[in-house]
């Protein structure tokens, strides 16, 4: 019997200048059961942070009335600000980001702020980086325990935080009910990482799996973590959904695509979606839609 699982996309694949309620009704219309909002190191995303009280219950009556969930942020905000510069006004900065995020989410009922594992990215990093970007997130979790807000370790395009076991010594390190893991298929592919063997040792702090093509890191080559078209990539997708199955994961999936400035980004979706599907179903998968995608527009 398959089982039925929550599919959703990520706010840079669909257009970018519209509003929550395009981007609810577009979701839905294709399929989907969720939408990860994305706050990114930009100024205008960054700025949802301190979105005021009405910006705040307009989203969630948008969302509450539309056929589709926002369980989610993608918080890769700290890209600009880490936890771990060596600029004690920036460590500030991504500290007041952290608490900004786990409001917002607490407020509007987003249950998981997936967090990107840079102790530094455009520093170099050092063992008082990493020793900042503990602090950091040792300050983070403790907000976030107090808002029931769930962080969620994102497997990177970065050394230093590329496996499920990196994951895990830091969760010894910060032992939180908190404190989860949000894998991502294409990233630890890209790093030859034995999916396998990750998965089964991340299970039970799963709290979404993000499915992405990636292209393979080698010795001469720095791999190609974005933008990849499902299917043209190192990710063995028919292997990942028969393991999972069989470990028994009945989480959700997010689809992530940067495709809000394409030409045709829904067409883009369908495609890269009913590809997924393929791959899915056979596996005892179903999504909420399991037969197709409406045709939008």
């Amino acid at each position: 019997m398959q089982k039925q699982v929550k599919i959703g996309i990520y706010e840079k694949a669909l257009p970018k200048h519209i509003s929550w309620e395009e981007r609810c009704r577009y979701a839905e219309d294709l399929g989907f059961d969720f939408i990860e909002m994305s706050i990114d190191e930009t100024d205008a995303r960054l700025s949802r942070l301190d979105w005021s009280i009405d910006e705040r219950s307009s989203f969630m009556n948008t969302v509450l009335h539309s056929g589709v969930q926002v369980p989610s942020i993608c918080l890769s905000a700290h890209r600009r600000f880490p936890f771990g510069s060596r600029d004690p006004s920036i460590r500030k900065h991504a500290l007041e980001i952290i608490r900004k995020a786990v409001k917002l989410a607490s407020d509007t009922g987003i249950r998981t702020v997936q967090l990107a594992g840079y102790d530094v990215y455009y520093e170099e990093s050092s063992p008082e980086t990493v020793r900042w970007f503990i602090d950091g997130l040792a300050d983070a979790l403790e907000h976030a325990a107090q808002e029931q807000v769930m962080l969620s370790m994102e497997m990177m395009d970065y050394e230093f935080m590329n496996s499920v076991e990196k994951f895990l010594s830091l969760r010894e390190q910060l032992p939180s009910p908190w404190f989860g893991l949000y894998p991502d298929v294409g990233n630890l592919s890209a790093w030859g990482r034995n999916l396998d063997e990750e998965l089964e040792m991340g299970m039970e702090y799963i709290t979404c799996i993000h499915l992405k093509d990636t292209l393979a890191v080698t010795e001469t080559f720095p791999g190609k973590f974005k933008e990849v078209p499902f299917g043209n990539g190192c990710v063995d997708f028919s292997h990942v959904f028969l393991k999972l199955k069989e470990l028994g994961y009945q989480g959700p999936f997010l689809m992530e695509m940067w495709t809000e400035t394409s030409s045709d980004p829904i067409g883009d979706i369908r495609s890269a979606k009913q590809w997924i599907l393929q791959q899915m179903d056979p596996k005892g998968y179903a999504s909420r839609e399991e037969q197709g995608v409406k045709q939008y527009g």
